[in-house]
């Protein structure tokens, strides 16, 4: 893992903040050409059910994500390897034709729900962060995202959340927050959260450099 990527993993509850904290990293260091590798885009393909059959899928639980898919293909990054990623649509939850070709550079960032569940993805990471939210804040951001991006309704979201997000949340999405490096708050300032991802990166640089 040393010879490749810096690579950090930021987990953390729904709407919380990890992919803009992740696009706050990539500003801090464009001359490292950061790349984002998004746990969203690894849901599984449901092409073959009926759409509203797919309505009904838990997307909440850690069996939803190609976990075998992605924990090959951040290993790959890890290595230094260039993947071919695939590409969701929300709106039909089905998998697109075509992927994105990605090549790892000197820092890659892994975010999403379950970036810290699986111990094969969790032990490429240099920095594990974890990103929490009060469950008010939560529920009002999930709304609000869900109704613009992912063409959802109200009743819909509401629905949603009380059946799968909020149990899944705190089943399998909460305890990984104890192996994090890094805590902070998705109700803290930006600039505060990724100054202590960046000071943990401090120290563990300066770890590797003495046990080298």
């Amino acid at each position: 893992m040393d010879a490749g990527p810096y690579m950090i993993g930021i987990a953390g509850v729904t709407c919380s903040g990890k992919t803009r904290l992740a696009g706050h990293l990539q500003e801090i260091f464009p001359e490292r050409l950061p790349l984002v590798l998004h746990l969203d885009s690894y849901y599984r393909d449901l092409s073959s059910l009926d759409p509203r059959e797919r309505e009904t899928r838990n997307f909440d639980s850690p069996e939803a994500i190609d976990h075998e898919l992605f924990v090959r293909q951040v290993s790959a990054i890890a290595e230094g390897r260039e993947i071919s990623g695939p590409v969701y649509d929300f709106v039909t939850h089905t998998r697109a034709d075509h992927s994105i070709h990605l090549t790892p550079q000197d820092l890659v960032i892994v975010e999403g729900l379950f970036a810290l569940y699986w111990p094969e993805a969790r032990r490429q990471f240099h920095t594990k962060v974890f990103v929490n939210l009060t469950p008010e804040t939560l529920l009002a951001r999930r709304l609000e995202r869900d109704v613009r991006e992912r063409g959802r309704t109200k009743e819909f979201v509401l629905r949603q959340y009380h059946q799968t997000v909020a149990p899944m949340n705190e089943e399998s999405v909460l305890p990984t927050s104890v192996f994090a490096d890094v805590l902070v708050s998705g109700e803290d300032p930006l600039e505060h959260s990724a100054a202590a991802v960046v000071n943990h990166m401090s120290l563990s640089s300066v770890t590797k450099k003495r046990a080298n």
